[in-house]
C-alpha cells in the first residue's frame, strides 16, 4: 500500500481555519490524474497540490480541482511553498530566500521573507493576457443581479488561469450574488474553444471587508467543486491587472480580501508591475498556516 506524506495548509491567513485550505502531497509524481482528483473530492477542498519535481525549476507542482487540473492557482502556490519551508526543504535561515516553482502554466519566481518568525510568500504571476469582453447584463444575470450592479465591462483576464473579472458597484452587491449554475454553464458553452476552460467570473468590489482592505471579492463555483472558494490567488492577480489597466484603482499596490462571508477571512498584498498600458506581471503575497500533517494510504 503506497503512502504519500502531506501538509494541510491554510493559505492567505495567519490563523488556523482562515483563508483557503490546501493539502500539499509530497513525492506525488506517481499519482495518476484520477487519484489526484479523487483526493480533492475526498478532502472537500477546492484544490490540492502535488509535488512532482522539475527539470527547469527548483521545485515542481501540479494543482487539481475536483474534476480537472488547473494550470495556475494562487492559494495552492502559497500552500506549497509554506509546506516546503515547514519541512526545511527551503533554507530561510538568513531571513530571506528566492526559489522557482514550475506549475502547469510555467515557472513562477517566488520570494520568501521571514517576518516575526513566519514566512511571507510572494509569487510573481505572468504578464496578463486580456481576452473577450462581455455585456454587463450577461454576467450579472448569472448571479441574479442587474446590469447596473456592474461597473465597467467584464473581461476575461489570465495571468496563468483565465477568469472573467467583473467589478461590482459595492461590497453589498458582491455579497448578495447567488450563482445560477445553468446560466453559468450556458455562458461557458457559448465561449467555445479555446475559452471553454475559463473559470467562473470573479466578482470584486472596490472596498475591503475590513478597514485594512482595498478590495473584496468572491468566486462562486459550480459542482463538483465546493460552492465558494475562500481565497483565489490566481484570480486576484488577474483582478489586479484588470483594475490597474482600466484605471479603476489609483495605486498599483493594494490589499485584497476574500472569504469573510464564509468565516474564513483571507488577505493578500498585491502589486501590479509596470504602467497601465504595459503590465509586466503581478506580485501576490500572503502567509500560510500548517494546520496538520500526515500521510495518505492508497
Amino acid at each position: 500500500m503506497p503512502s504519500y506524506s502531506f501538509d494541510w495548509v491554510d493559505a492567505f491567513t495567519t490563523t488556523p481555519f482562515g483563508g483557503n485550505g490546501c493539502a500539499v502531497f509530497h513525492d506525488a509524481a506517481g499519482l495518476d490524474v484520477e487519484t489526484r482528483t479523487a483526493i480533492v473530492r475526498e478532502t472537500k477542498l477546492s484544490e490540492c497540490a502535488y509535488l512532482v519535481g522539475s527539470d527547469v525549476a527548483d521545485f515542481g507542482a501540479r494543482y487539481y480541482l475536483a474534476g480537472r487540473e488547473i494550470l495556475m492557482a494562487g492559494h495552492p502556490t502559497i500552500a506549497t511553498v509554506r509546506s516546503l519551508v515547514h519541512r526545511g526543504m527551503v533554507d530561510v535561515s538568513g531571513g530571506r530566500a528566492e526559489i522557482t516553482l514550475e506549475v502547469g502554466a510555467g515557472v513562477l519566481p517566488i520570494e520568501i521573507t521571514m517576518e516575526d518568525g513566519e514566512p511571507l510568500i510572494c509569487m510573481t504571476q505572468a504578464a496578463p493576457e486580456f481576452g473577450a469582453k462581455f455585456e454587463a447584463a450577461e454576467i450579472a444575470a448569472i448571479y441574479g443581479l442587474e446590469a447596473d450592479d456592474v461597473v465597467g465591462v467584464p473581461q476575461i483576464v489570465s495571468t496563468g488561469t483565465p477568469f472573467c473579472i467583473t467589478a461590482m458597484k459595492d461590497r453589498a452587491t458582491v455579497e448578495r450574488a447567488v450563482l445560477l449554475p445553468d446560466l453559468l454553464e450556458a455562458w461557458q458553452i457559448r465561449l467555445g474553444h479555446p475559452q471553454a476552460a475559463v473559470m467562473e467570473p470573479f466578482l470584486v468590489a472596490l472596498e475591503g471587508a475590513t478597514d485594512t482592505g482595498d478590495t473584496f471579492a468572491r468566486l462562486l463555483m459550480a459542482p463538483p467543486n465546493p460552492g465558494e472558494d475562500p481565497f483565489t490567488g490566481s484570480a486576484t492577480g488577474c483582478m489586479a491587472a484588470y483594475l490597474w489597466a482600466r484605471g479603476l484603482i489609483e495605486a498599483p499596490r493594494f490589499t485584497a480580501e476574500q472569504g469573510h462571508g464564509l468565516g474564513r477571512p483571507g488577505q493578500a498584498q498585491v502589486e501590479v508591475l509596470g504602467p497601465r498600458a504595459s503590465i509586466a506581471g503581478v506580485k501576490v503575497a500572503g502567509r500560510g498556516v500548517v494546520l496538520m500533517d500526515g500521510a495518505i494510504h492508497l
